[in-house]
């Protein structure tokens, strides 16, 4: 935005636009149903695999070829994992590229979109064959109590991932160069040292080159921890907007959300696994399992720590919501901006495409963030003063 229509911007109140409204709703209903499709899809493929005996075939193909565990754990996995990704290709191409051409929020190429869904494949390859190889390990090594250190391996490789995705992963993705608004950068580093966290720099994201949609974060944990604004926000939003939503992320930081995101989800990881090892026990008999290390029960593990994850999602949900309503709150205090805090959420509900006001069900079961409406509401309510 030029500086004359920054200061415009600022001074009118920035109002829901009703026919991108409309599109949201049927963004949200078809992105909604598309999901059902993919859970349903997933779930008849693990059956399919367990009830025909698929799983043991593609485990007695690998046994032929080698009995080296280590070996034959990628290889299962290659086996069981390459066909489903073929047979949901179709939905993630009309999800994920054809869908939001479709309403307008996709500026991606075809090649970009099938570069990024190789370098999705390939890290998610290497991460989960990572993580399944030390929970194989754990299997054949400590039957009894794998589910307990294999919570606490989980825990560290969080930890570690969270560090090194500034720096290693997002770059892979999108391309980061240090923002060139020194008055901004000022003012949003100001804002990180009232919050008491440094940061090692505010970066500009090139979001652009995939979508409309606005964006804004703090992340990385310690020495990689930074400021990172897609384009997408810097050009649409004025400062007073990315300030207060900046503030917002702060106080993440302010309420230790990270620390207790990462205590909730290792407390959900350590039941998951605790519940799949009790699944596992009984899988042998059932599916004619070897052991619980044997690679076909592979199909059995992931089906019930997904359904586990599916099961938890609205408790988890429910608590992102009661904390981003507090860091909302934050924002608020911090930078006495209310009318830039309803303007930038209400300005994010018509560039992201994302509906304001969904009905209440949708919000319990899905949603990890208040909904746009509710957060301008508790903005003009604390300009009130109530």
């Amino acid at each position: 935005m030029s500086e004359q229509t920054l200061m415009k911007a600022a001074a009118q109140k920035v109002v829901l636009d009703q026919d991108r409204q409309g599109k949201a709703k049927e963004y949200a209903s078809i992105s909604r149903r598309l999901f059902l499709v993919d859970l349903a899809l997933g779930a008849a493929y693990v059956i399919l695999w367990l009830v025909t005996g698929l799983n043991l075939t593609a485990r007695d193909w690998v046994m032929s070829i080698t009995t080296n565990p280590w070996l034959g754990l990628p290889l299962f996995g290659s086996v069981f994992g390459i066909p489903y990704i073929l047979i949901d290709l179709p939905l993630s191409y009309y999800s994920g590229y054809i869908l939001p051409h479709k309403y307008g929020q996709s500026n991606q190429t075809l090649g970009g979109w099938i570069s990024d869904q190789i370098k999705g494949f390939a890290l998610a390859g290497v991460l989960g064959l990572i993580v399944l190889e030390v929970i194989y390990w754990l299997l054949r090594t400590v039957p009894t109590l794998w589910w307990l250190y294999a919570a606490a391996v989980m825990l560290v490789f969080t930890v570690v991932l969270g560090s090194l995705a500034p720096v290693l992963i997002m770059p892979l993705f999108y391309k980061f160069t240090p923002l060139d608004n020194d008055d901004l950068v000022q003012r949003l580093t100001r804002l990180a040292e009232r919050a008491g966290t440094k940061v090692k720099g505010v970066y500009r994201m090139d979001m652009s080159t995939r979508t409309k949609s606005a964006n804004a974060a703090l992340t990385g944990l310690g020495a990689t921890r930074r400021i990172i604004l897609s384009d997408t926000l810097l050009n649409e939003f004025t400062p007073d907007e990315i300030e207060t939503v900046l503030a917002h992320e702060l106080g993440h930081h302010v309420h230790r959300d990270i620390t207790l995101g990462i205590i909730f989800n290792t407390a959900l990881t350590l039941v998951s696994f605790w519940l799949a090892s009790v699944v596992l026990n009984w899988g042998v008999r059932a599916f004619h399992l070897t052991s619980i290390a044997d690679p076909a029960g592979l199909p059995l593990l992931l089906v019930v720590i997904a359904l586990i994850s599916l099961l938890a999602m609205p408790v988890g949900n429910a608590w992102s919501r009661w904390r981003e309503r507090m860091a909302d709150r934050y924002a608020l205090e911090q930078t006495c901006k209310p009318k830039a805090f309803a303007d930038a959420m209400t300005r994010l509900a018509n560039q992201n495409l994302a509906d304001a006001d969904p009905a209440r069900w949708v919000v319990l079961l899905l949603y990890s963030h208040p909904p746009i409406r509710e957060r301008v509401v508790a903005a003009e309510a604390f300009s009130s003063g109530q």
